[in-house]
């Protein structure tokens, strides 16, 4: 039997209050006060993981780590990836480059304290490295970020790019290389469409998902990368106020999310970011490059 592709596991490792739509009634000056639940979310995870044998790359917000410590060393002792999800958990398209430059510094350096392990993937807060912020290559490569995950190549009025490049690939920038891991999207009557990536996860059906994640690996080639919240495996996180639609779009098949990982995990084969890359040059995999 041929062996299967090795695709890539992520958690954006975040409380739910931090998600990108409540930061206007949730703002970082009220995240100590709010019920915590990260860390009981993110063992659900590492149990199914190791259920599975399957190692991931954890893309954690830097405020996290400073105050559970204890949880990224418990993550990176069991042979997972860390990696940067920002400290603050801000968009990058809404800050100045010297304001993203202090994030991921301090980001970097509580992640790196806390794991014993150098950080070297980072990923943008609701993928916000779009055409008019991709001057935040060149600061990450500036902080010795040689990974990206931030790009997801479809249309959408907040955070997509629909003419990137759909899958791995060098971009070439003044301040040196850096590989981009685009999210997974299958391009169907010349659309892109997202399957696996938050939200779309649970808004699908599994079949669709399998049927995508076959369609890259066999048809096209190319490593998939699923995308997953621990807040997405708990029905039962409180709610702040917000509109009606917003509450609908967080939770809606959200009681299906660890079904869907666990049928994903069974059929097919799953690794760190850095896993799947290694395995990707070894192969011979021919690796466009872009100037960005």
């Amino acid at each position: 039997m041929k062996e299967q592709m090795l695709n890539a596991f992520t958690i954006d490792l975040e409380e739910y209050f931090q998600v990108s739509k409540f930061e206007r009634v949730l703002p970082r000056e009220k995240w100590d006060d709010l019920p915590a639940r990260v860390r009981s979310n993110t063992i659900r995870i590492l149990e199914l993981l190791e259920e599975h044998k399957c190692k991931a790359t954890f893309f954690t917000v830097g405020w996290v780590a400073e105050k559970y410590p204890d949880l990224i060393r418990e993550i990176a002792n069991a042979g997972h990836e860390i990696a940067s999800h920002s400290y603050w958990h801000r968009r990058v398209s809404d800050l100045t480059p010297s304001e993203f430059k202090e994030d991921i510094h301090r980001c970097k350096a509580v992640l790196e304290d806390a794991s014993g392990a150098a950080v070297a993937a980072f990923r943008a807060p609701t993928y916000s490295i779009i055409p008019s912020s991709q001057w935040a290559w060149d600061v990450l490569i500036e902080e010795g970020f040689n990974i990206d995950s931030s790009v997801f190549p479809i249309h959408h009025h907040r955070y997509g790019n629909a003419d990137a490049e759909r899958f791995v690939h060098k971009i070439e920038r003044a301040s040196g290389t850096l590989v981009e891991f685009p999210l997974s999207t299958v391009r169907w009557g010349g659309t892109n469409f997202p399957i696996i990536a938050g939200g779309y996860l649970r808004f699908l059906p599994y079949a669709v998902t399998r049927f995508g994640i076959s369609r890259i690996n066999t048809v096209e080639k190319k490593p998939a990368v699923v995308a997953v919240h621990p807040w997405e495996l708990d029905p039962h996180h409180p709610m702040p106020r917000v509109g009606y639609l917003k509450r609908i779009r967080h939770k809606i098949n959200i009681d299906t999310t660890e079904k869907k990982l666990r049928q994903a995990l069974a059929d097919f084969k799953f690794g760190t970011m850095q896993e799947v890359l290694k395995n990707f040059f070894n192969n011979g995999q021919v690796m466009e490059r872009q100037l960005g």
